[in-house]
């Protein structure tokens, strides 16, 4: 780590840089609520949710490359000013629902006897972190896509080694049960359980503002995406195949802990320690991006007026120091109101929905600007909300109130400033 990102990574850089961002609590957290919906369809499911996140991300890059930040930070660039306010509110919801649920996950490996006190407490510290401006440099992203690597490598490997096993001799940790909904069946579930895994390739975002720093910024941003998805889908798939063959699709609904549970179950309980200690890193890591994200996009938002102009104010660290304050209280609230599973349906939703409007601004590009064919950005937004539509009911509608009133507020807020 380091209290700045090197302005101009290479090709390789900038994918390890993705892969960071992406190999984090996803990776660890999101299966649970995962196959409860889409059952023994779930390696499906992770398919549909990398199309949506490839066409998503293909959006999100044509247009960051325009308005860098994307419209969230660059406000109605493509959209119409309330569009892009509310492209701004759903992606600060989704940071501190991500945040939140990056913070549950940590809890739930690192401290499982009381994961609430774990994720308030990591939270704390990492706002701490994000405040001082500390951040993931090409070289600290290296050695923790390694140590990551390493971990998924040898819970796939569990995974294999365990297929065919007899689960009634699972360990404790499988038999937990997790507050998650029974198994849907049919496309629905498949189509649920792709909405939950899209959180799993969130961090795509963190590729964005590496595309003007790349020598021939379109065609390098386009590989990078390509090269840096693609990868991530693998390893997702190959988790995901060793999950269902190490617990199967029920026992796998009911782990809080599932990749713990897999390395106990297939009789190598001494790897849970590595594990565990792969998956504090990855979500602390996750969460100190996820904040340092979400307070950028307050700061832009406070700067167009949008939101009070005190978010914008930098500390000492270089960084706006009472927007990454109010981001890291958000994610204590959601993770505490919402639960950990809870709180992956919002962010999921959040995010679903703010990369409809990402697509929607992409299709508005001038043909000269685009780097990915036009239809790519159709199919996302339709695809990512059909996804977010079919998220579990509950959580889609307070997404939906939250955002009414995070939207209203920050129109009337921009009203009264453009008034003075």
């Amino acid at each position: 780590m380091s209290s700045g990102v090197a302005p101009r990574p290479g090709f390789a850089d900038a994918v390890v840089l993705g892969l960071a961002a992406m190999l984090g609590a996803g990776v660890f957290g999101v299966w649970g609520p995962a196959a409860a919906a889409a059952g023994s369809w779930l390696p499906l499911a992770v398919v549909v949710a990398g199309v949506a996140a490839l066409c998503a991300a293909a959006a999100g890059a044509d247009v960051a490359l325009v308005a860098p930040g994307g419209c969230a930070v660059s406000g109605a660039a493509q959209l119409s000013p309330a569009t892009a306010r509310l492209a701004g509110v759903a992606y600060l919801l989704a940071r501190a629902a991500a945040a939140a649920t990056a913070a549950a996950v940590f809890g739930s490996y690192v401290l499982p006897a009381r994961p609430l006190v774990a994720a308030v407490g990591v939270v704390v510290v990492v706002t701490g972190l994000a405040i001082a401006g500390v951040a993931w440099t090409p070289r600290g992203a290296w050695a923790l896509v390694g140590g990551v690597g390493i971990v998924l490598l040898v819970v796939v490997l569990v995974g294999i080694l365990a297929a065919g096993a007899d689960r009634q001799d699972a360990s404790a940790a499988a038999r937990v049960l997790a507050p998650v909904a029974p198994a849907t069946s049919g496309a629905p579930g498949v189509l649920t359980g792709a909405g939950l895994l899209f959180f799993a390739y969130a961090g795509f975002a963190r590729l964005f503002p590496l595309g003007s720093a790349l020598r021939e910024p379109r065609r390098m941003q386009r590989r990078v995406v390509a090269v840096t998805l693609g990868l991530v889908l693998v390893v997702l798939l190959a988790v995901a195949v060793a999950l269902l063959a190490g617990l199967g699709a029920e026992w796998l609904a009911t782990a809080p802990a599932p990749l713990v549970a897999l390395v106990d179950t297939g009789g190598a309980p001494a790897l849970g320690v590595l594990v565990r200690v792969g998956a504090a890193v990855a979500c602390g890591s996750a969460l100190l991006a996820v904040l340092a994200g979400g307070s950028r996009t307050a700061a832009a938002m406070a700067d167009r007026g949008e939101l009070p102009r005190a978010l914008g104010v930098l500390g000492p660290g270089g960084t706006p120091w009472r927007a990454d304050v109010v981001g890291g209280l958000a994610a204590v609230v959601v993770v505490v109101l919402a639960g950990p599973v809870g709180a992956l349906a919002v962010a999921a939703c959040a995010l679903l929905l703010h990369y409809t409007l990402v697509g929607l601004a992409a299709l508005m590009l001038p043909a000269d600007r685009r780097s990915w064919p036009v239809w790519m950005f159709a199919a996302g937004a339709v695809l990512c909300l059909l996804l977010a539509l079919l998220l579990p009911v509950r959580e889609l509608i307070a997404t939906a109130a939250v955002l009414g009133v995070l939207w209203g507020l920050a129109t009337l807020h921009a009203r009264r400033v453009a008034g003075r």
